[in-house]
């Protein structure tokens, strides 16, 4: 029986209704990614709209655990734009390796992780099996001009 071929990415983002934002572009001396031999290296990114507004606050405070996963997923979307515009085609993606996922959370804040999961569930509907990954997801006293989330990803590339 031959075994049946997976969808593109590019098709797997249309069924799933996304449509990736442009890269978001550089605010400091550091690149957005590096590529050292098949391993894609992504600079931390935040929840960026594609109007360039971000979204900010204290989670567990002034923002809501529901809200930090829908801005987890945002990062996400541009983790995966940043993705597209190093290696030119997702389907380059081997998998995701691992994310590590820093909250901007308030002192008693403990749900770190179900913040985190809107990248990681993200990653895992584009990618299917390919995008499960190992995670860190961690609680932060402040990130850069009060940004929610910030994530950053180390993935494989296909040979």
């Amino acid at each position: 029986m031959e075994k049946m071929q997976a969808p593109s990415v590019a098709t797997r983002l249309q069924e799933l209704g996304i449509e990736l934002p442009p890269p978001p572009p550089p605010i400091a001396n550091f690149a957005a990614f590096k590529q050292e031999g098949n391993m894609l290296y992504l600079s931390g990114q935040g929840p960026s709209e594609k109007d360039g507004s971000q979204h900010y606050g204290k989670v567990g405070a002034e923002v809501s655990v529901e809200d930090a996963y829908q801005h987890a997923r945002l990062t996400g979307l541009n983790l995966l734009a940043v993705m597209q515009d190093a290696v030119g085609d997702l389907d380059r993606i081997k998998h995701i390796v691992k994310i590590l996922g820093m909250v901007n959370a308030s002192p008693d804040f403990t749900a770190h992780p179900s913040v985190i999961n809107g990248c990681s569930d993200l990653f895992v509907s584009v990618f299917g099996e390919n995008g499960i990954h190992a995670r860190s997801a961690v609680g932060l006293g402040s990130l850069p001009n009060n940004i929610t989330v910030e994530i950053e990803a180390i993935v494989a590339l296909k040979d």
